[in-house]
């Protein structure tokens, strides 16, 4: 409390400066991480046995015999063979798209605070006159 002199209608007085104060609210809001998510593919193996049918050539050779009256010939005949091979080829395919996204939604809190506030209380003890009223701040 700082204590100065007052002027009044040339007198001077003994004067006292009192603050009354009170709390108002700032509210600030802070990211907080509460969780976290890991996400990743994972390669699975597994094992197929696929039945695949294969074309091979044969060769049949066939023997007729002759009679004593037709003349013996002897011939040579060449005849390539073939067969099939499996050839085994992978690729990938794609099986389904998946979007990762991070949704934000608002909820809303309810928060109590006990605030302060200082009110002027006067008290007094003996003869003491009081004159309470709304003085223009001029000796701040």
């Amino acid at each position: 409390m700082e204590k100065r002199p007052l002027l009044d209608k040339n007198k001077i007085l003994d004067s006292y400066k009192l603050q009354l104060r009170e709390e108002r609210l700032d509210i600030s809001k802070n990211k907080v991480q509460v969780a976290s998510v890991n996400i990743r593919k994972e390669t699975i193996k597994e094992e197929k046995t696929i039945t695949v049918p294969i074309i091979r050539e044969e060769i049949i050779i066939e023997k007729k015999f002759l009679d004593d009256k037709d003349h013996e010939h002897t011939d040579t005949i060449r005849i390539p063979l073939t067969k099939e091979r499996i050839e085994v080829t992978k690729h990938p395919v794609v099986l389904e798209n998946i979007n990762i996204y991070n949704k934000k939604s608002q909820d809303i809190k309810q928060i109590e605070v006990t605030l302060k506030k200082e009110k002027l209380r006067i008290q007094t003890q003996g003869d003491a006159k009081v004159i309470d009223h709304q003085v223009d701040d001029q000796y701040s």
